[in-house]
């Protein structure tokens, strides 16, 4: 089976991981078609790092705007008070942990955790 939906789990706090890896890859993969789905998770520090600033802001709404889903952890949005923000910028913020499991445990998913 051709696993063709891919979910990215950004945790890093690291600009660079967000910029030259994260947000690249995300963008890239969805604009030349790589993967028939493609979600991005923004858990923990990630989030924070996204709040504060408007150069990964921008990106973030060039992906979703090429089709890509993202979802925002709640709990952790709430422990770093981020929620409102989050949502303004587009983001689904919901508790994530039963959904990461599910693509965790569904064969058609690849799930790349950075």
């Amino acid at each position: 089976m051709k696993i063709e939906k891919l979910t990215i789990l950004w945790t890093s706090g690291d600009i660079d991981v967000a910029t030259r890896m994260i947000l690249r890859y995300t963008l890239k993969s969805n604009v030349n078609k790589w993967w028939k789905e493609c979600n991005l998770i923004t858990w923990g520090p990630s989030n924070k790092l996204l709040c504060e600033s408007a150069d990964l802001q921008a990106t973030l709404r060039e992906i979703m705007s090429n089709g890509v889903k993202v979802f925002a952890c709640l709990k952790c949005a709430e422990e770093y008070g981020l929620v409102d923000q989050l949502e303004k910028m587009g983001i689904e913020v919901k508790l994530m942990g039963e959904p990461l499991t599910e693509y965790l445990q569904d064969d058609s998913y690849r799930v790349l955790s950075i």
